[in-house]
This record gives C-alpha cells, structure tokens and sequence, in this order.
C-alpha cells in the first residue's frame, strides 16, 4: 500500500494504511485520508465573541463556540493540554452532531455566527469547513482561532467561508515554531497572514509574552504594520501551565510597559491575562479618548462592560472621529455565559478534577476520563462550580470523584486529612475577638473577585471578613472597582491571587500611584500565597489557608507551611516538594510531573 501525504497542515504527514499522523485525528483507510472523529464536538454553546477572543468584531455578540480535540502542534506549557493531550477522543462525553444540527443550534440560540476555538480546527479540518459552507448559507457568520499553519490548499477551501480569524502566533522566529514541533517554522503562518487580509478576513493575531522574547514581538508588531496597522494584536501575558518554567512568566507591570510601548508600532494593541489593566481597553490613537472598556473575563478572554450607545457606533472615536477599525454594532449588554461555559475557563473545570484525582494517587487516564464523563453529563459542570466554592463543599467533592474514579479509599484519606487540618483552624477562629477586614484582588488592585469563590471563603474560614461580599458580583472571576469604593471598603488585610497574581512590591506601588489609602497599604499588610494553587483550583488550598490563618492571627496560629507543603507532596503526590518547579497548573503538582 502506497504511504499518503496529508495536505490540510503544513506538517505534512506522511500516512501509511492505518496509521495518524502528528495530531492524531486523520489516518490512511485503502487510499484514503479519513478523519477519524467526524462531527464530534467537546464544547457547542454560546459566548461572547470576546471570550475567543476577538475584540474588533462585532463587540459582544453572540456565536456558537464549537470545540473538538486535537492539535497539530505541541507547545511547551499548552493551556489547552487536557482537551488536546489528554482528553480521549472516543471519549462519550463528545456530542455526535451533524451540521444541520451546529447550525439549527446557532440559529435556535440567536448566535450571529458560529466559532471554532480553544483547539485548533486543523485537528477537524473537513467537519469545520462542512459546518462553514452551511453556516454562511444560513446568512451566519463563521470564524475560528487558530495556529494557521494551513495548506495553500486547504486555506484556500475554507477563506470563501470564513469571515473573521484569531490566529495564535507562536513568536515571530523560527526558533518558537520548531518547539511547537512545527516543521516548517514560521513561513505558512505569515504567507497565511497575507493571504487572509488580502482575501477580506477580518484578521486578529494573538501572541504570547514572555520573559525572553520581547524582541520577537515587537518585530511581529513591526510585520504586523506593514501589512495592515488596523489589525489588533492580543498580547497574551505567559501563564506556565503543563511542564512551562514559571521563571519565563513577565510580571504584570513589565507587561504593561511593554504593551505601551508596542502601541506607538501598532495602534492597537491590548494585553491579555492581566486582570485590571487599561491595556484591555480600546482607546483612540489620535485623542486617546476610551472607547470600549473591557475586563479580564478567565484566561485569554475578555468581556465588555462600556461601550458607546448604538447611535455612536459607526467605527469611529465619538470624540474626534478617528476610525477606530470595528466592524459591526455592538449589544448594549454582552452575552453572558455560564458557569464554566465558554472559552478556556471550561478547561479550568477539567483540570480541577484532574488535580482531585491527582492528589489521590490516579496515574490511569482512564479513571480521570471516567470523571471527566461524569462532570460534563448533565448539570455537572454547574454543580461543580457550585461545589468548590466552599471547603465543605469542596471536599464533598473529593469523596465524589473519587468513587466515580474507582480510588474511593484514596478519596476518603484525602478528605480525612483535609477535614483534620481544617479543624484547629475552625475552632482557633471561633474563640477570637476581632476578624481583619481582607480585600482578595487579581493581579492588580481594582481588579476584585467574587464573594462566592473560595479564596473568600478560604479568609472567612481563617478568621477574616471578607470586604468583597459588599461588592457586586459579576464578571468571570470578578470585575474592575473604583479607586473611591475601594477606599471606602478600607481592608486591614490585601490578599493577591495566588493564580494570576503580582509581586507584592509592584502592587503596592499600584496602590500608592492609585490614591489607595485603606489601611492595608498603609500599612503594607499585603499579601500572595507562597506557591500557586494555594487558593484555588487544587487541593493545595489547604496549605494557603494555613498561611491565611498565620497572616490574619499570629497570636493564634503559627502553622509551619513549608514544612507541612513537603509533607503534603509526599504523602499525596509521592514527590519531594520544590517551590521553583510549581507552575499555575491547578492539576499538576509540578512542571515536570506527568502521566505513566
């Protein structure tokens, strides 16, 4: 039998009979390149195109996110690894839905369009473009993030169907392709690039900043330019997930000064995992009037709160008329998702389950796929979020997915020891006279999160009262305060976000430059759990809460953290506990822990 090249990625994939290639999802039948899970989809629901993110096309409208499994790339530190990597794809917890049934379900729902995102459709290249020409038939819109590393060919199939594209840009050097595993390096990407702007696609390009390639992002902004300055480029701030190194992440006001900075190449720039920054914004480049202004909405994402009224939305700076590139008319109230609904918060859900199992020993995918079945039947993601919002409630769960998981013993030590750490705190607390007034905050100091969560609930729990249940709840995981209300609120206490968090004297700093006078500042009692997944996400929140517990009353508690996290490590994970290997994985213990 004759070996087959696979042209839909620039991969090109040599395919014997019965064999896949790099991304697993197409193989060689007698002759033939088959895909090998047709119209099967992990995620069909509605978002906020935002949430994609896109942010200059149609602001806030509604589409119909769809999602498979698979990529043809495999990045160091991949956010979508559990979907893509670990995910089986004969799994029964993807949907069989034809493209009759995507687009009724669009059209049902009111979306405008249909978008494929969080892996990337080259995995499900023919289901997508099936679902692309009967979608624009319908008068639907249709567009998609993705690495682009299309075939001339297989662009040039979908472009007549696509109408607007995030492409994820890898770095600008070839270098950055090559460890994705990407054969060619970055040629298909920027001849793509061309391609689609020539053919009328409504482009975006999202990149990822780190600590060490600044140069190769302002030389993308530069190529970027000089193609076309109205496209907006999306400066992801590095989260180390996966076996990423957390030295490489930039902290937040690097971010931001580099973003600054690249605004005087590109007029449009904005930076993305960075709850509370301004850089979220659109503002004018000629008055720097604020146009729309935007929040952090979960990683990658991104969520309108302000945008001018439908007679002013003509693609111009209401000030001084400058066209500010939007196309579309916005809704005066952005489509709302779900809990868990939508983009990469969706993936965050899966890893919360994964790190239960984890912790209690599980090293076969198939009991964590076992419980990922259970989690996306019906209501469970709901009662998931409902579920980990408290630490009863959490460790509720624990014994729950463990007996699903098959390790219900496994469960039960893990919940015993959780219970039996929590309960000197509980009793300690109770007998105390005063509870400090604690502010929990997301990387910057405006920027709050929910009451419901659990880090809230975690200060509560250690003897504190949590201001931000005077706060509105809203946003995903909280949204954007002022100066004055803050002040207002004036915390003894500032807790920072162990997941996307800051250093402390940056924050501070912040706080000073804001005209933020609470007496947590003036005092400095400002705060971030030692390690990530301390706070949430993970079962490690007990070891945050023991700290919480020593900052709130030290003449109470004296807990020696670091020493129980080591303990914690062995005894949970089998591995010795090392501060410098934990990464913002929420499931995995370390950046170089794997599956057997």
């Amino acid at each position: 039998m004759v070996n087959l090249n696979c042209h839909i990625c620039e991969q090109g994939c040599v395919l014997a009979d019965g064999k896949t290639g790099l991304c697993g999802m197409y193989e060689q039948k007698q002759g033939r390149i088959e895909e090998r899970f047709a119209d099967r989809y992990l995620v069909a629901c509605p978002i906020s195109i935002e949430t994609m993110p896109i942010l200059h096309y149609f602001p806030g409208g509604k589409f119909l996110q769809i999602s498979t499994t698979g990529c043809n790339f495999n990045c160091p530190g991949c956010i979508s690894a559990v979907i893509v990597r670990e995910m089986p794809p004969d799994s029964p917890v993807f949907q069989t839905l034809t493209p009759e049934q995507i687009v009724n379900k669009a059209i049902e729902e009111t979306c405008m369009g249909i978008a494929f995102l969080m892996n990337d459709p080259l995995a499900s290249f023919p289901t997508f473009l099936r679902v692309a020409k009967l979608a624009r038939s319908k008068g639907l819109r249709v567009g998609c993030s993705s690495n682009t590393y299309f075939t001339e060919k297989a662009l040039a199939q979908l472009t007549p169907y696509l109408d607007f594209i995030n492409i994820g840009m890898k770095g600008f050097f070839d270098k950055a392709y090559y460890a994705c595993g990407a054969s060619s390096g970055i040629a298909p990407v920027l001849r793509n690039i061309r391609s689609l702007v020539c053919s009328g696609v409504h482009v975006e390009i999202s990149a990822i900043l780190m600590k060490d390639n600044a140069e190769e992002l302002t030389d993308l902004a530069m190529f970027i330019s000089q193609i076309s300055p109205a496209i907006p480029l999306q400066v992801m701030r590095f989260i180390p997930f996966e076996g990423a190194d957390i030295s490489q992440e930039p902290n937040v006001r690097d971010a931001e000064n580099f973003c600054t900075e690249l605004r005087k190449i590109l007029p449009f720039v904005y930076l993305f995992n960075t709850p509370g920054t301004t850089l979220l914004h659109t503002a004018c480049p000629d008055c720097n009037h604020t146009v729309y202004k935007r929040d952090f909405y979960g990683p990658m994402g991104a969520k309108p709160y302000e945008v001018p009224p439908v007679s002013l939305q003509n693609g111009r700076c209401p000030e001084c008329r400058k066209n500010l590139n939007m196309t579309g008319v916005s809704p005066q109230t952005p489509y709302q998702e779900g809990d868990f609904q939508g983009g990469y918060p969706f993936t965050r859900a899966l890893e919360m389950v994964e790190a239960m199992l984890i912790a209690m020993g599980v090293r076969d995918k198939s009991k964590l796929a076992k419980a990922w079945e259970a989690l996306l039947g019906k209501g469970g993601l709901k009662k998931l979020h409902h579920g980990i919002q408290t630490p009863g409630a959490y460790i509720q769960g624990l014994r729950h997915f463990g007996k699903i998981a098959q390790v219900p013993d496994a469960a039960e030590e893990l919940a015993v020891y959780l219970e039996e750490k929590l309960l000197p705190i509980e009793s300690g607390v109770a007998s105390a006279t005063a509870y400090p007034r604690v502010y929990y905050t997301m990387a910057k100091p405006l920027f709050y999160l929910n009451y419901s969560r659990l880090e809230n609930q975690l200060t509560e729990t250690a003897g504190g009262t949590s201001v931000n249940r005077f706060l509105e709840s809203g946003g995903r995981p909280g949204q954007t305060l002022t100066v004055e209300k803050l002040n207002a609120l004036n915390p003894d206490v500032i807790f920072i976000s162990a997941f996307i968090s800051n250093t402390v004297n940056d924050f501070y700093q912040e706080c000073l430059d804001l005209g933020i006078e609470a007496n947590a500042v003036k005092n400095r009692r400002i705060f971030t759990p030692p390690c990530p997944g301390w706070d949430f996400g993970s079962p490690r929140w007990i070891l945050g809460l023991m700290y919480m517990a020593n900052v709130l009353h030290p003449e109470r508690f004296d807990f020696n953290v670091m020493a129980e996290a080591t303990y914690f490590y062995r005894k949970f994970y089998q591995m010795e506990f090392s501060p410098s290997r934990v990464n913002r994985s929420f499931s995995k213990p370390d950046r170089e822990w794997q599956w057997s």
